[in-house]
This record gives structure tokens, sequence and C-alpha cells, in this order.
């Protein structure tokens, strides 16, 4: 699942800071989609097209959310890895064979982030299940700020800051690294003992696995990084606001010296 920070057939661009503040850059998301593309044209020689591929990565994270949903961590992990994995496949085999499309990356980015709900809804619905309410309002709190590092995005690209893929790679935790940062969790969460009931009248009970840590150890980080995340892009595009502000009345005065 790609951030709609990288949405189909675009290219990097600069944040218009000099400086990205992730773990990842654009470079790396290049040389990975590079190494990816001879899979991704495998799948185009079997007759799947870009969209064909978006569809089987959302019903991949579906599958994810439903295994969370029933508690078998470990295996939604492992899911969750996978689907991010394969929607990497779509964009690199769009641009491969030359079907980039705004359609395209639209699409892409609407099963992203409606994949992405399933998938959390799931893992609330798994912490529900388990009676641990302190871990499914962990989990809501994640998928708010998460989501929220996709919207600042696309909002920010609407009003016309950080065209192409700028803004994908501002902030700490872009969605590649959330994806890996879930899934891990997910995994010792399941290997570890699962996830314990918990209440407030008897917290330590929640503490009853090794698994409980793994998981608010790494939701809570998820939680932490997309929020730092948000902050930094609002900084970003606060910058670019300022530098186009200051830019103004230049542009003014030099015209009117023509």
């Amino acid at each position: 699942m790609t951030d709609p920070t990288a949405g189909r057939g675009t290219t990097p661009g600069t944040t218009g800071t000099g400086r990205s503040g992730s773990f990842t850059s654009a470079d790396q998301r290049q040389r990975v989609k590079r190494i990816f593309e001879p899979i991704a044209l495998f799948f185009g020689r079997l007759g799947l097209t870009p969209n064909g591929l978006t569809l089987l990565g959302f019903a991949i994270t579906a599958v994810a959310a439903v295994l969370a949903g029933l508690q078998w961590w470990a295996a939604a992990g492992i899911v969750v890895f996978v689907g991010g994995v394969f929607d990497m496949f779509d964009g690199t085999l769009a641009r491969a064979t030359g079907k980039s499309s705004k359609l395209g990356a639209f699409f892409d980015s609407t099963f992203d982030r409606w994949g992405e709900a399933l998938t959390w809804v799931g893992i609330v619905a798994g912490c529900i299940a388990a009676s641990n309410a302190l871990a499914a309002v962990l989990s809501t709190l994640a998928l708010s700020s998460a989501f929220m590092v996709s919207y600042v995005r696309a909002r920010a690209e609407g009003l016309g800051f950080s065209p192409g893929s700028g803004l994908a790679s501002v902030g700490l935790a872009p969605r590649e690294i959330r994806l890996v940062v879930l899934a891990i969790a997910l995994i010792l969460t399941g290997l570890l003992g699962g996830l314990p009931a918990w209440s407030a009248a008897d917290p330590a009970a929640g503490l009853a696995t090794v698994g409980s840590p793994a998981f608010f150890i790494g939701v809570g980080a998820i939680f932490i990084l997309a929020t730092i995340t948000v902050i930094q892009r609002v900084m970003s595009v606060r910058a670019q606001a300022i530098a186009a502000e200051a830019a103004a009345p230049s542009a003014s005065t030099i015209g009117k010296g023509v």
C-alpha cells in the first residue's frame, strides 16, 4: 500500500525546505521500486493490469484485517507486510509499461486509504475481542494520526504545495515505515503470547504476556511517529507558504520594472 504520498506515475520532487527529516529518502524509494520492477513486469505478462494489482493488494489487506479481528496476530502481521510489498507492484508496472495516469494514481491512493482503514478496524476489533480496551484506544489513536499524515499531504497538494511526491519525503514515518513497524509488532504479539485482557481495576493483568508490550510499543511508536510526521509536514507547508509570500512582492517589483 503506497502512501497517496506517492501516487502512481509521479516523479520525485522537493519540499522546498531542503530537508525531509524522514527515515527514507526519495532515492531509496526509487531504488526499491527498481528492484521490484521485474516482478511487476511478470505480473503484467500474466495479464494483470496496474488497476488489477491495486485491487489484489486491497484484497490482501482485507484478509489481514480479518486475521487481526480474529486475534491471529502473527498471521495478520505477515499478511500486512506481504500486502505492503505487493502494493508496490501496481505503480511500478504502470511506470514500466507506460500506463501511468492521474486516474490510476487516484485509484491506487483511494484503495490504499480504504485498505489501511480496514486493517486498523480489524486490529481494533481484535483488541475488543481480547477485552483490551487500552489497546483498542491506542490503535484508534494510531489510526487517526496515520490518516492525518496522508490528509496533510493531499490537502497541501490540493492547494498547490509540494507538487509530485515532494511531501512524501517529509517526516519521520511515511507509510512504508509505519507498515514495517506494524507488521513487526503484530508478528511479535502473536509469537509472544497474544494480547491479554486489560481492565482499569487490574492494569497489571494486561501485561500477562510478552506479546502485550510488543503490541503497545509497536502501535505506540506508530502513533508517536505519525503525529510527529504530521507536524513536520505542516511545518514544511508553512515554510513553503512563507517563502511564496516573500517572493511575491519581489516578482511584482520586477514586473513593474520591465
